[in-house]
This record gives structure tokens, sequence and C-alpha cells, in this order.
């Protein structure tokens, strides 16, 4: 054996209580998993009072530039997290049709990365050209529908019509041939928001097919008139009734004020639609601050035809008028309040004097203008790529998502570096998984050891299909963590974000230690994934 982890305790990513045991690992693979092993290894290391878990494996992550920029993955792998799975929320950097290749580049810049050239046109490509680069976790791709439409239709508003969405329908067949594990939307972001739900029954019926998973950003009103209130919950569960697809609902949230304590309630109907027998579940992070690019959050109208559009469009005074009046009817669908010191700036680089950190009320009172404006300005000189931090949830609603038996933890977050400069990115990039195992687990006791693990490993593995990661057993992929149960904790805060886990001794990729007595030592065995 290349490695014997002597006298661990064992958390196996089932949910089963936890055992001790030894893990040998020969190569990539786990070879032994029993107690008191003997065998001889080429390096042993000692994990008493330590827990093994397998590598943590993020279901909702928005790592696909941030980890061509840097592949050390520092944020990630300091937590445990070997996997990330991408292409989340509609945004994937595949498809590209070059001729389209500004509007790619706009829509990537809605994650939040710097701007990368993107050499590739498809998944093989992307897959070649991060391999190449190194990576030190691994990624398992999505593919987004705001990039296939992109591919297709350019950022039209328009209904595909047949011809159209016979050539969606192709190149999603042709992404999931080259190994994606399913498709996602981004259905408040241009342009997967035009999409009909005709346009998504067809490509989850794809899916279906091929057994891969639908995970949804959802809208923010209901297409099917049935309740406002679960409104986007009604349209993923109806696309799962309809075509058998299975769904993966995104970062479940209640962002409306006047709806916060009613997580119950949305839970229940989620419930009844799995005892229906539809194959569905969700996602959460532990945060009561959500965060995402700040063109989300205009009047629809203000960003039709996508950034360059949207530009031109707000360089007239009295459309500039128009929308700060629309603007200030509140945002999304729903007509949520703005709360002005409850939108932090996360990333302007500078633009307008603005500083990262400032809310838009202490921003727009140093710019001298309306917060409204500023909003409108930012976004007409920053594009995609103004990022915001919202407190707009609660801690309690947040725990009843993450405590239901269908949820696992998805960060909505980025494999990031520790240099972070002025910007001050979610904690969620830094802290998620810890903060689950420190805070919800040790602290608080709102899950135990076992539950927690699996929501973050075993249950993740399942709902992709993902069959030789997620669990410590023989033959699995040698993917695994090493914890102090009574250290583990989340350092990052809003103010202070770009700051190391504690507690996580040991991380392996692919059998290759990554992490070692707590430091990162730059190796990068991680891979792009592909479905089986």
């Amino acid at each position: 054996m290349d490695c014997l982890i002597k006298d661990a305790l064992v958390v196996d990513g089932t949910g089963a209580p936890p055992r001790a045991a030894d893990i040998g690992v020969a190569g990539d693979r786990i070879v032994a998993l029993e107690p008191g092993l003997g065998a001889f290894a080429r390096r042993v290391v000692d994990a008493r009072g330590l827990v093994a878990a397998p590598g943590l494996i993020d279901i909702h992550t928005h790592s696909d530039m941030s980890l061509l920029l840097d592949g050390r993955a520092q944020s990630k792998v300091s937590q445990g997290v070997t996997t990330d799975v991408t292409g989340n929320c509609g945004f994937s950097p595949f498809p590209i049709d070059p001729a389209r290749l500004e509007l790619h580049q706009d829509l990537m810049a809605g994650i939040g990365d710097d701007p990368q050239a993107l050499e590739w046109t498809d998944l093989e490509g992307y897959r070649r050209a991060a391999e190449r680069r190194g990576l030190a976790m691994n990624a398992a791709p999505l593919v987004g529908h705001g990039a296939l439409r992109i591919a297709v239709m350019g950022v039209s508003t328009a209904e595909p019509d047949a011809p159209q969405l016979q050539a969606l329908c192709a190149l999603l067949e042709r992404m999931l041939d080259q190994g994606a594990f399913g498709m996602t939307t981004g259905l408040t972001y241009v342009p997967s928001r035009y999409a009909p739900t005709s346009e998504l029954l067809a490509l989850c019926r794809v899916l279906q097919r091929r057994g891969r998973l639908y995970a949804t950003h959802a809208r923010d009103r209901d297409p099917t008139g049935a309740d406002h209130k679960l409104g986007p919950l009604n349209e993923a569960l109806h696309l799962g009734r309809e075509t058998g697809v299975r769904v993966q609902y995104s970062h479940a949230a209640i962002n409306t004020p006047s709806d916060w304590g009613t997580a119950g309630r949305w839970t229940r109907h989620f419930d009844g639609a799995v005892a229906e027998g539809l194959d569905a579940g969700f996602d959460v992070y532990p945060y009561d601050a959500s965060s995402s690019a700040l063109t989300q959050y205009l009047p629809p109208w203000v960003v039709e035809g996508g950034v360059a559009a949207m530009r031109a469009r707000l360089q007239d005074e009295a459309t500039l008028r128009r929308a700060e009046a629309d603007l200030l009817q509140g945002w999304s669908a729903q007509r949520i309040p703005w709360l002005w010191d409850r939108f932090v700036l996360a990333r302007t680089d500078g633009l307008l004097g603005t500083v990262e950190g400032q809310t838009l009320e202490q921003a727009a009172a140093a710019a001298g203008v309306s917060p409204g404006r500023l909003v409108l300005l930012l976004c007409r000189e920053g594009g995609n790529g103004v990022m915001v931090v919202l407190f707009y949830r609660t801690e309690a609603d947040m725990l009843t998502f993450l405590t239901h038996p269908h949820c696992v933890m998805g960060s909505d977050g980025s494999a990031l570096c520790f240099d972070q400069g002025s910007r001050r990115p979610h904690p969620r990039n830094f802290g998620a998984s810890v903060r689950v195992l420190g805070r919800f687990v040790r602290e608080r006791g709102d899950l135990d050891l076992a539950t927690a693990v699996a929501k973050m490993s075993g249950r993740v593995a399942e709902r992709l299909r993902l069959t030789d990661r997620g669990r410590i057993a023989v033959g699995q992929a040698a993917d695994l963590v090493l914890f102090d149960p009574d250290e583990v904790a989340d350092r990052a805060t809003y103010l202070r974000p770009a700051q190391q886990a504690v507690g996580v001794r040991h991380v392996w990729v692919n059998g290759v230690r990554v992490l070692e007595d707590g430091e990162l030592n730059g190796a990068r065995p991680g891979r792009v994934l592909r479905a089986a």
C-alpha cells in the first residue's frame, strides 16, 4: 500500500454510525478498510483522535473559471472538499459558439471571476485546458442552459422555433456524451430566464433518457399559475412530473422579509411531491445571506439583450430615470423591497469610487447619488462583474432546509485563493463545509456527525450518480479527509472572508495528499470527472 491511515474514527459517508478502522490506499483507490491492519505501507499516518471522512463533494459551486485561474483551490481543499460540482445556475464555460464569444464571456462574468480567454468550444476542450493547467481537486461538470442558449440563439428573448429547439437538444446530447453530469438552469439570469417551460420540458426529456440530473436556480415567479409563494418550486416539480427527470432544486431560500419563517411550508410541499414518486432533492448553504451579480436585481427590460444592450440603454438620462423608478418598486417578480443597508458590495474594483464592504446605502451617500441610481450606474459600468452580498434570509429558515432529509449541502461558492486583495467574496467560499461540522454539528447539535458528513459526500454522490466517490469503502476513489471533530470550524467572516478553516489536518485527492498537517502542499492530482 502507498498509504495506511491508522486508528481513525471512520464516518463513511453513508450516514452509518462512526466506527474505528484503518484505511489502506494504493494508487488512487481505497484497497483496505478494517481495524488493526498490519499491512506494510510506504507511508503511515497516525489518525488517533481524528475523523476520517470521504472527500467532501460540493453539489453547488461556480468554480468553472476560478479553477483555471488558480488550480490550487485553496478555499475548498482546506475545508476537505475534494470535488466541486460546476456549471450551476445556467453558467458554464461550454459549449461555446466562437461567433458569440463576447456573449459567452459576459455570461461567465456573472459568477464573479476575472475574465479569461475561452479557448475551447466544448466540454472536452475545457477538460483538456483545466487538466493541463493542473487542479488540486476534482470537478464534476454540469452544462449550463445559459451557455446552451447563447450558442444556439444568442440572448434572444424569443421562444425557440422547431429547428432551434432541435439544435438545443442536440447540443445538450453532445455535452452529455462528453461526460456532463446533467444540465442546470438560471431562470432569473439572462438568457436562461427567457426559456418557456416548453423548452425546459424538451431538454429535461433528453436528461431523463440519459439518466442525468436537472438542477435549477428557479424563477422568481410561477409560470404554472399555482401559487406565487411556492411558484419557483412548482415549475421544477412540474418538470419532474411531466418528464420523469431527476430534479435538484438549487439553494433553497426564503428571501422575502414578509415570508420569513415559512420554510416549513416549503418543505412540506416538497415532501408531497416526493411522496408522489418524484426523484427530487434540494440543497442549501449554511448562511443567512446570499451573493450574486448586481445585474440580477434590475428590471427585466433593462438587461434585455445582454450587457452591451444594457449599457447602451442606460446611457440615456430619460431611460435612467425610468429604470430607477421601476427598480424602486422592488426587485424580482415578487417586488421584494430594497433594503439598502442589507446589500453589501463584494466586488466593484473601485468603480465610481466605491469600496468593497460598503452597503449600497453607504456607497450612495459617499457618491452623492441615490442608491437606486448607484445600482444602475454600477451595472452600466461594470456589467455582470459587480457582485453583492444580500442579507435577506434567516438562520432559522436555513436550518429548516439544512436538517431536512431531502437536503444536501452546497456552498454556492467557488474554489478561490486566499489572496483576495480588497474584494469581499461571500464567506461561503472559504467556510461552508466546515461551518456545518463546527457550528451545526458540534456547537448547536442540529445535525449528528454521520448525517452531516453524508449530506456533504455520499448523498451528493447519489444525486449525481457518481458511483466511485462519496463513500469510504474498498474500491472507492481515495478522496479522503482527516479532521479534528473538536476543533474543525470556519473562520471566514463577511468583513474578513479569505481565512483558512481550522481543524482539517489532511486531505487526499485521487490518492495524493494535497493538505498535510493543515498546510497546502501544491500537489495537483485533480481531474475533470466524467459521468458514467
